[in-house]
């Protein structure tokens, strides 16, 4: 059997697959973000431990956790985990979705110019190289005490082997990793004042990082398994629905939202905020938009607006006669955006709102808007020549098919809807763990595309009216730019 791992923002879920990659046993359960100040996104990182654990006590109860021979671990991306001389955390992990440092990043791409030919990216807050300068800048005496600076999955890691160690995929998110020879660039950690010394040692996610410690193993009923470098959320989503070839491609429809396409050599379009990364195996990189409220964007409206039950909304909004031509336009930057604007100061808004609009009417509002958005991410990526020649869908807003065929509609594609995408990055991380223990096996008899569940098309009837509505909803933006800085100073 082998453990997959995946720490996200809002939860943490765990599973047990066995060696023809089937789940045959999870657990999960939820994590808060602490928002103290506008702009920030916290979580304590011992949350994360203790959550964890809460998981794995319950998965020792049942079967097949002490069958498994080896643990492998994904997570959120970019938030920065930092410890002292003695592993002890300093302050709250500043996490993906944290607005607060974009001086910083003007003034880390004035520092290194070519940062941008090094790393692949363009500056961004949600990356964790501006977060340490900014603790740097505004908390000196928390910097001063850095000894180690980790990714949420790598501190777990180091909790469960007691080594520092991280992944390709994971450590490109932090803007210090040379992407094309992936490896840590001391002048980018010089202008954060870090050293190499202060950073994780480096893995491919298919490679044994450490052994889990004994007496946690002995609290699990495990022996000492290898843990298994495993992959930021995006990489193991994607080596979770078997994207390991060049072109292959997939839809992330999660609490953020990312247009993921595999490529067999570095390239970068970083102008237009698209992101180029390490994938979780060797000699693979991939190109990634971003943007970062997708199907939070549908929980905030279940949530806080109407306050109804996220299921029963969207089975009410199947059967509603959505009127394209009357229906409120929505701006999905409930946490500011990444691709193509690269603005942290952007807010979510409705626009064209009377009397006559519903509940539904908005709700179709809010799931088109995440789709416009994508759109915008979709056409970035494209324009640095790379597109996939097949696209997946996966992440809990995936589980719609409303939303998988409105999807379809609005980028004028077809979209493969497949069996375990909503535990991607966890699987993932569970197959990175086989490939690691089983090398005598192929990346594609360990990594095949799951069964498909169904397949969308686009609705060529439809296509005028959200072209048009995209225009509009692109102008929105546009307009509404100016207001929303102005707004948040």
């Amino acid at each position: 059997m082998y453990l997959g791992v995946d720490l996200s923002t809002l939860g943490i879920r765990v599973i047990i697959t066995n060696p023809h990659g089937h789940i045959i046993d999870s657990e999960s359960t939820e994590l808060a973000v602490s928002r103290p100040q506008a702009l920030w996104s916290e979580q304590n990182p011992t949350d994360w431990w203790v959550t964890f654990c809460q998981v794995m006590d319950e998965l020792a109860s049942r079967p097949y956790l002490s069958q498994v021979k080896a643990i492998g671990l994904s997570g959120q991306m970019h938030g920065a985990t930092l410890l002292d001389k003695n592993a002890e955390v300093i302050r709250p992990a500043i996490l993906w979705n944290d607005g607060r440092s974009k001086a910083e990043c003007v003034a880390l791409e004035q520092a290194v110019p070519n940062s941008r030919e090094t790393t692949g990216n363009i500056m961004m807050p949600g990356f964790t190289a501006p977060k340490l300068l900014w603790v740097k800048h505004h908390e000196a005496d928390n910097f001063a005490r850095i000894d180690k600076v980790l990714l949420p999955k790598d501190y777990l890691r180091f909790l469960l082997t007691g080594d520092f160690a991280s992944d390709m995929s994971d450590s490109a998110g932090t803007l210090w990793l040379n992407t094309q020879k992936r490896d840590w660039n001391i002048n980018l950690l010089a202008a954060c004042g870090l050293t190499s010394n202060h950073m994780p040692r480096l893995f491919e996610g298919n490679q044994i990082t450490g052994v889990l410690q004994a007496d946690l193993a002995s609290r699990w009923g495990l022996t000492e398994v290898p843990v298994i470098a495993g992959a930021g959320d995006n990489a193991a989503g994607a080596i979770g629905v078997g994207l390991v070839e060049p072109g292959q491609g997939m839809i992330s429809l999660g609490t953020s939202g990312v247009y993921f396409v595999v490529t067999d050599q570095f390239s970068q379009q970083a102008e237009l905020a698209v992101h180029s990364f390490c994938h979780a195996l060797p000699h693979r990189w991939h190109l990634m938009s971003v943007m970062l409220s997708a199907a939070s964007c549908l929980e905030w409206f279940a949530k806080q607006v109407v306050k109804e039950d996220i299921g029963q909304l969207l089975e009410q909004l199947e059967s509603y006669p959505v009127n394209l031509k009357t229906t409120p336009y929505f701006l999905p930057y409930l946490s500011g955006e990444r691709t193509p604007h690269n603005d942290p100061l952007a807010q979510g808004a409705f626009i064209g709102l009377t009397h006559d609009t519903s509940k539904l009417d908005m709700l179709h509002g809010v799931l088109e808007g995440v789709c416009f958005a994508f759109a915008d991410g979709v056409d970035a990526l494209h324009q640095s020549g790379t597109k996939a020649t097949e696209i997946t869908i996966i992440g809990g807003g995936a589980q719609s098919a409303y939303w998988r065929q409105l999807m379809a509609d609005v980028l004028k594609t077809k979209i493969t809807f497949r069996k375990g995408g909503e535990v991607g990055p966890a699987l993932g991380a569970a197959r990175l763990a086989q490939l690691a223990m089983e090398p005598h096996l192929s990346t594609e008899q360990i990594c095949p595309q799951p069964e498909t569940l169904q397949i969308h098309t686009p609705n060529s009837a439809s296509q005028q009216i959200f072209e048009q509505r995209l225009a509009v909803y692109r102008q929105s933006y546009s307009q509404l730019r100016t207001i929303f800085n102005e707004e948040i100073l």
